[in-house]
């Protein structure tokens, strides 16, 4: 999966002259340090950075990175997009924030959810 192929709002998160996703513009998008990213994601922070895990790092930050674009899409805003991904808690999942949910490896969940808000569901 290549940032061109997640869409136009993700391509802001490929790296220069690459199809790949960029960790490190990823990181500076959500605010957090490589070894922050590497953690929310569950891979080494080597492997963040490596050449040859290109592959790898981008089926590891791709769904944070369609989470972002979907939820900028729906905020109008990339800084505010960041802020609920950081802060907001989920209905129904006890105060967690999308980035916990993410560390839990539920990525999945929060992608559910916010079809659902773009489908009228929640609102």
């Amino acid at each position: 999966m290549t940032a061109h192929s997640l869409g136009i709002e993700a391509a802001n998160f490929s790296a220069p002259h690459s199809a790949f996703l960029s960790a490190r513009r990823v990181s500076e998008q959500l605010g957090v340090t490589l070894s922050e990213l590497a953690r929310l994601v569950g891979v080494a922070r080597n492997t963040l950075t490596a050449k040859a895990a290109t592959r790898k790092v981008d089926l590891a930050l791709s769904p944070v990175v369609r989470i972002l674009a979907m939820a900028t899409e729906m905020a109008g805003d990339e800084s505010r997009a960041v802020i609920w991904f950081k802060h907001q808690p989920i209905p129904g999942w006890a105060g967690k924030t999308a980035y916990d949910l993410v560390a839990e490896g539920k990525a999945d969940k929060v992608l559910a959810y916010l079809e659902a808000v773009r489908s009228g569901v929640y609102a």
